[in-house]
């Protein structure tokens, strides 16, 4: 009976504790599902204002780009009104020039007056030049209204349009013949700029294509008609040709002052002459110093006795005899 009695209290105590622990669980559970619920909400609402952001971002962006294509269309259309006028106005020129050329006005001196426009048609790009095209042939070529003509208007136009077609041939026959000319003009100075560069490299010992190259010629430092190539370096023969009279004219001079220095050092040294006179400086009432004169006597006086008694070892020889 006490077994039992454990048992059950032991279920019990364990039945307890598991019910404890289930409702801590489930508390948890709750509180962790409460948090996700408010991360969820949270989530969802950055991204309310994600993109309301992003419909605010995109909205100005289209209208500043909007507004950029604008000006940019505003920009052209001015460009292209710009250039229309420049055309009109020089189709007027043109037309004017065309007249007087015709009424016999024109001196003809204007022909290369065109040199300096062709420059600046040349620096365009190809999608300027098709514009200009464009803009020019719709000033020139009007278009014809046809509904308000007759057939004597219609034949005068026609008769008018073969007479334009006619003077266009001619003149682009004649310019045809001015680029031949022009050319052959350009050739002959190419080849009388060769020939005097060919003189000019002749001239100064160089071969004659020496100047017609890409990249200037050489310097020669020898002449080529040598036998034998100069083995010198490049700073050897460089030095040659620098300082010039003045550097070789202080080189020998300073040889030569070393030279007579040497002699001057390795000279035999002799004596000073004996003083007679009276002593420099020497005042009324001084003694006289005679120990210059004593020590010159001193050192003068050996070889003096060395001779006499030469003298007189000579004289004795010659009485014996």
């Amino acid at each position: 009976m006490a077994d039992a009695a454990e048992d059950a209290k032991r279920k019990e105590e364990l039945n307890n504790s598991l019910k404890e622990y289930i409702s801590e669980w489930r508390k948890t559970r709750e509180a962790e599902e409460d948090e996700l619920t408010k991360l969820k909400e949270k989530q969802a609402k950055r991204k309310e204002i994600r993109a309301e952001q992003e419909k605010k971002l995109n909205a100005a962006k289209r209208e500043e780009e909007e507004k950029l294509k604008k000006e940019e269309a505003e920009k052209k259309a001015k460009e292209a009104e710009e250039k229309k006028r420049r055309l009109e106005e020089a189709e007027a020129k043109r037309q004017q020039m065309l007249d007087a050329q015709k009424s016999g006005k024109g001196d003809g001196k204007k022909g290369d007056a065109g040199i300096s426009d062709a420059r600046k048609e040349l620096s365009k790009t190809k999608e300027q030049l098709e514009e200009e095209k464009k803009l020019a042939l719709s000033i020139r070529i009007k278009p014809l209204d046809l509904e308000a003509m007759d057939s004597d208007d219609m034949k005068a136009k026609a008769e008018e349009l073969f007479k334009t077609i006619v003077q266009m041939e001619t003149d682009k026959y004649d310019y045809e013949q001015r680029k031949v000319t022009q050319e052959l003009d350009l050739k002959e100075l190419k080849e009388r700029q060769k020939s005097q560069l060919r003189q000019k490299a002749l001239k100064k010992g160089l071969d004659p294509d020496a100047f017609t190259g890409k990249y200037p010629p050489m310097i020669r430092m020898y002449s080529k008609y040598e036998r034998r190539t100069d083995t010198r370096s490049y700073e050897d023969r460089k030095k040659l040709y620098e300082g010039g009279w003045e550097v070789v004219r202080a080189e020998a001079l300073d040889i030569s002052w070393k030279e007579k220095f040497d002699d001057w050092s390795k000279r035999a040294k002799k004596r000073l002459p004996k003083w007679f006179g009276e002593r420099p400086g020497k005042k009324a009432g001084d003694p006289e110093s005679n120990g210059d004169e004593d020590e010159a006597a001193d050192d003068g006086g050996a070889p003096e006795d060395d001779y006499d008694e030469e003298e007189e070892e000579e004289d004795y020889d010659e009485e014996e005899e």
